[in-house]
Protein backbone atom coordinates (compact mmCIF):
# COMPACT_ATOMS: atom_id res chain seq x y z
CA UNK A 1 0.00 0.00 0.00
CA UNK A 2 3.22 2.12 1.01
CA UNK A 3 3.12 6.05 2.38
CA UNK A 4 5.69 7.97 -0.09
CA UNK A 5 8.97 8.11 0.62
CA UNK A 6 11.02 9.42 2.92
CA UNK A 7 13.68 11.67 1.54
CA UNK A 8 13.11 15.43 1.64
CA UNK A 9 13.94 15.78 -2.04
CA UNK A 10 11.02 16.80 -3.99
CA UNK A 11 11.01 15.36 -7.75
CA UNK A 12 9.03 17.14 -10.37
CA UNK A 13 6.70 15.19 -12.36
CA UNK A 14 6.85 15.47 -16.40
CA UNK A 15 4.00 13.25 -16.91
CA UNK A 16 5.00 10.89 -19.81
CA UNK A 17 0.67 9.72 -20.59
CA UNK A 18 2.47 6.14 -20.76
CA UNK A 19 -0.70 4.51 -21.39
CA UNK A 20 -2.48 2.08 -18.14
CA UNK A 21 -2.07 -1.59 -19.52
CA UNK A 22 -4.45 -4.23 -17.92
CA UNK A 23 -3.05 -7.05 -16.74
CA UNK A 24 -4.83 -10.44 -18.16
CA UNK A 25 -4.21 -14.06 -19.08
CA UNK A 26 -2.04 -12.97 -22.19
CA UNK A 27 0.56 -12.25 -19.41
CA UNK A 28 2.41 -15.20 -18.96
CA UNK A 29 3.41 -16.04 -15.07
CA UNK A 30 1.74 -12.98 -13.56
CA UNK A 31 -1.81 -13.87 -12.11
CA UNK A 32 -3.92 -11.15 -10.28
CA UNK A 33 -5.94 -10.94 -7.32
CA UNK A 34 -7.46 -7.37 -6.93
CA UNK A 35 -8.16 -7.30 -2.79
CA UNK A 36 -9.51 -4.27 -2.75
CA UNK A 37 -12.45 -5.90 -5.06
CA UNK A 38 -12.51 -8.39 -3.45
CA UNK A 39 -12.96 -6.68 -0.07
CA UNK A 40 -15.88 -4.74 -1.50
CA UNK A 41 -14.56 -1.61 -1.21
CA UNK A 42 -16.40 1.35 -3.03
CA UNK A 43 -15.29 2.30 -6.28
CA UNK A 44 -12.05 -0.50 -6.36
CA UNK A 45 -11.38 -1.77 -9.60
CA UNK A 46 -12.03 -6.02 -10.67
CA UNK A 47 -8.77 -5.38 -12.92
CA UNK A 48 -5.25 -4.66 -11.95
CA UNK A 49 -4.53 -1.52 -14.35
CA UNK A 50 -0.56 -0.34 -14.38
CA UNK A 51 1.82 1.44 -16.48
CA UNK A 52 3.03 -0.20 -19.85
CA UNK A 53 6.44 0.57 -18.49
CA UNK A 54 5.81 -1.82 -15.01
CA UNK A 55 4.57 -4.29 -17.30
CA UNK A 56 8.05 -4.59 -19.30
CA UNK A 57 9.33 -4.89 -16.06
CA UNK A 58 7.82 -7.07 -15.14
CA UNK A 59 8.44 -9.24 -17.81
CA UNK A 60 12.26 -8.89 -17.06
CA UNK A 61 11.70 -9.98 -13.69
CA UNK A 62 10.65 -13.61 -14.94
CA UNK A 63 13.62 -13.72 -16.83
CA UNK A 64 15.40 -13.32 -13.49
CA UNK A 65 13.07 -15.60 -11.05
CA UNK A 66 13.60 -19.58 -11.45
CA UNK A 67 10.81 -20.57 -13.95
CA UNK A 68 8.78 -22.37 -10.99
CA UNK A 69 7.92 -19.21 -9.35
CA UNK A 70 5.19 -16.47 -10.85
CA UNK A 71 4.18 -13.22 -9.80
CA UNK A 72 0.57 -12.79 -8.14
CA UNK A 73 -0.58 -9.25 -7.90
CA UNK A 74 -2.86 -7.42 -5.56
CA UNK A 75 -2.95 -4.01 -6.83
CA UNK A 76 -1.83 -1.88 -9.05
CA UNK A 77 -3.07 1.82 -10.29
CA UNK A 78 -5.88 3.05 -7.21
CA UNK A 79 -8.94 5.35 -8.30
CA UNK A 80 -8.31 8.34 -5.51
CA UNK A 81 -11.80 7.23 -3.59
CA UNK A 82 -10.11 4.03 -2.78
CA UNK A 83 -7.24 5.82 -1.35
CA UNK A 84 -9.77 8.23 0.93
CA UNK A 85 -11.21 5.13 1.82
CA UNK A 86 -8.21 2.77 2.85
CA UNK A 87 -6.72 6.07 4.85
CA UNK A 88 -9.69 6.37 6.60
CA UNK A 89 -10.03 2.49 7.06
CA UNK A 90 -6.48 2.02 8.53
CA UNK A 91 -6.64 5.58 10.61
CA UNK A 92 -9.28 3.95 12.68
CA UNK A 93 -7.35 0.55 12.81
CA UNK A 94 -4.48 2.58 14.15
CA UNK A 95 -6.68 4.42 17.13
CA UNK A 96 -8.00 1.19 18.17
CA UNK A 97 -3.97 0.17 18.64
CA UNK A 98 -3.07 3.14 19.98
CA UNK A 99 -5.75 4.85 22.33
CA UNK A 100 -3.42 6.97 24.31
CA UNK A 101 -2.19 8.40 20.76
CA UNK A 102 -2.34 12.08 20.05
CA UNK A 103 -3.90 13.27 16.77
CA UNK A 104 -0.51 13.99 15.14
CA UNK A 105 0.74 10.35 16.66
CA UNK A 106 -2.00 8.98 14.70
CA UNK A 107 -1.86 10.32 11.58
CA UNK A 108 2.31 9.72 11.20
CA UNK A 109 1.15 5.59 12.73
CA UNK A 110 -1.27 5.78 9.84
CA UNK A 111 0.73 6.89 6.67
CA UNK A 112 3.58 4.23 7.39
CA UNK A 113 1.13 2.06 6.31
CA UNK A 114 -0.83 4.08 3.91
CA UNK A 115 -0.39 7.52 1.90
CA UNK A 116 -2.31 10.36 1.68
CA UNK A 117 -5.15 10.58 -0.79
CA UNK A 118 -3.42 13.03 -2.32
CA UNK A 119 -2.72 14.14 -5.97
CA UNK A 120 -0.28 17.13 -5.58
CA UNK A 121 3.17 16.29 -6.35
CA UNK A 122 4.96 17.34 -3.47
CA UNK A 123 2.98 14.11 -1.83
CA UNK A 124 1.35 12.31 -4.44
CA UNK A 125 -0.10 8.94 -3.09
CA UNK A 126 1.92 6.10 -4.99
CA UNK A 127 -0.71 4.55 -6.52
CA UNK A 128 -2.74 7.17 -8.29
CA UNK A 129 0.29 7.37 -10.94
CA UNK A 130 -0.26 3.20 -11.96
CA UNK A 131 3.54 2.93 -11.25
CA UNK A 132 3.03 1.30 -7.82
CA UNK A 133 2.38 -2.40 -7.45
CA UNK A 134 1.76 -4.54 -4.44
CA UNK A 135 3.27 -7.99 -5.48
CA UNK A 136 4.11 -11.11 -3.72
CA UNK A 137 5.73 -14.52 -5.34
CA UNK A 138 3.62 -17.46 -5.96
CA UNK A 139 3.99 -20.70 -7.33
CA UNK A 140 3.03 -22.12 -11.53
CA UNK A 141 -0.25 -22.26 -10.69
CA UNK A 142 -0.42 -18.83 -8.99
CA UNK A 143 -1.13 -19.80 -5.63
CA UNK A 144 0.76 -16.88 -2.65
CA UNK A 145 4.00 -18.17 -1.93
CA UNK A 146 5.15 -17.78 2.39
CA UNK A 147 6.98 -14.44 2.85
CA UNK A 148 6.14 -14.54 6.37
CA UNK A 149 2.94 -12.15 6.53
CA UNK A 150 -0.56 -11.51 4.66
CA UNK A 151 -0.75 -8.54 2.61
CA UNK A 152 -1.72 -5.49 4.15
CA UNK A 153 -0.37 -6.86 7.85
CA UNK A 154 -0.08 -3.86 10.04
CA UNK A 155 3.38 -5.04 12.65
CA UNK A 156 6.80 -4.90 12.44
CA UNK A 157 7.03 -8.14 10.60
CA UNK A 158 5.85 -6.79 7.14
CA UNK A 159 9.31 -4.60 6.81
CA UNK A 160 11.16 -5.91 4.36
CA UNK A 161 14.26 -6.67 5.78
CA UNK A 162 12.62 -8.23 9.52
CA UNK A 163 13.36 -11.78 8.71
CA UNK A 164 17.09 -11.00 7.50
CA UNK A 165 17.51 -10.23 11.10
CA UNK A 166 15.28 -12.42 12.67
CA UNK A 167 15.49 -15.38 10.19
CA UNK A 168 15.47 -18.62 12.02
CA UNK A 169 11.29 -17.35 12.77
CA UNK A 170 10.78 -17.89 9.00
CA UNK A 171 13.86 -19.20 6.80
CA UNK A 172 11.67 -20.03 4.14
CA UNK A 173 9.61 -16.22 4.01
CA UNK A 174 13.20 -14.64 4.79
CA UNK A 175 14.46 -16.92 1.28
CA UNK A 176 11.32 -15.84 -0.45
CA UNK A 177 11.72 -11.95 0.70
CA UNK A 178 14.81 -12.17 -0.27
CA UNK A 179 14.55 -13.46 -3.74
CA UNK A 180 11.54 -11.29 -4.61
CA UNK A 181 13.70 -8.16 -3.42
CA UNK A 182 16.98 -8.96 -5.27
CA UNK A 183 15.01 -9.24 -8.41
CA UNK A 184 12.59 -6.65 -8.33
CA UNK A 185 15.28 -3.61 -8.82
CA UNK A 186 17.34 -5.58 -11.32
CA UNK A 187 14.46 -4.45 -13.90
CA UNK A 188 14.34 -1.06 -11.94
CA UNK A 189 11.74 -0.80 -9.22
CA UNK A 190 12.90 0.54 -5.51
CA UNK A 191 11.05 -1.04 -2.53
CA UNK A 192 8.75 0.99 0.07
CA UNK A 193 11.12 -0.52 2.90
CA UNK A 194 8.30 -1.26 5.74
CA UNK A 195 6.06 -2.97 3.39
CA UNK A 196 7.74 -6.12 2.13
CA UNK A 197 4.89 -6.16 -0.77
CA UNK A 198 5.09 -2.57 -2.16
CA UNK A 199 7.25 -1.90 -5.10
CA UNK A 200 7.37 1.50 -7.14
CA UNK A 201 8.70 2.73 -10.65
CA UNK A 202 9.12 6.24 -12.32
CA UNK A 203 6.43 7.51 -9.86
CA UNK A 204 7.73 10.25 -7.09
CA UNK A 205 8.14 7.68 -4.53
CA UNK A 206 10.11 6.15 -6.67
CA UNK A 207 12.54 8.86 -7.65
CA UNK A 208 13.21 9.71 -4.47
CA UNK A 209 14.26 6.64 -3.27
CA UNK A 210 16.89 6.43 -6.49
CA UNK A 211 17.62 9.93 -6.20
CA UNK A 212 16.12 10.69 -10.02
CA UNK A 213 15.27 14.01 -10.33
CA UNK A 214 12.11 13.85 -12.62
CA UNK A 215 9.43 11.48 -11.96
CA UNK A 216 7.35 10.58 -15.17
CA UNK A 217 4.50 8.63 -13.76
CA UNK A 218 1.79 11.87 -12.17
CA UNK A 219 -1.33 11.51 -10.81
CA UNK A 220 -4.02 9.47 -13.08
CA UNK A 221 -7.82 10.33 -12.94
CA UNK A 222 -10.51 7.84 -13.58
CA UNK A 223 -14.32 7.65 -14.35
CA UNK A 224 -15.58 4.39 -12.86
CA UNK A 225 -18.50 2.87 -13.67
CA UNK A 226 -19.33 -1.06 -12.18
CA UNK A 227 -15.60 -1.50 -11.20
CA UNK A 228 -14.39 -0.97 -14.63
CA UNK A 229 -12.23 2.08 -15.89
CA UNK A 230 -14.72 4.09 -18.49
CA UNK A 231 -12.22 7.44 -18.82
CA UNK A 232 -8.56 8.13 -18.03
CA UNK A 233 -7.04 11.79 -17.59
CA UNK A 234 -3.52 12.38 -16.84
CA UNK A 235 -2.45 15.35 -14.45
Amino acid sequence: MASNGNSPERPSVSESQEPLIQITAAHRRIFIEPIYYQQKIPNSLRAIYVRAGVVERLQQVLTLLPKDYSLLLYDGYRPFQVQQYLFSHFSKQVARIMPHATEQELLQATKKYVAMPSADAAHLAPHLTGGAIDITLADRQGKALNLGTAFDEMNEKSATRYFEHNPSENLEACRHRRLLYNCMPQAGFSNYAEEWWHYDFHNVAWARRVQAKTACYGAIQVTIQDHEIKEIRYQ
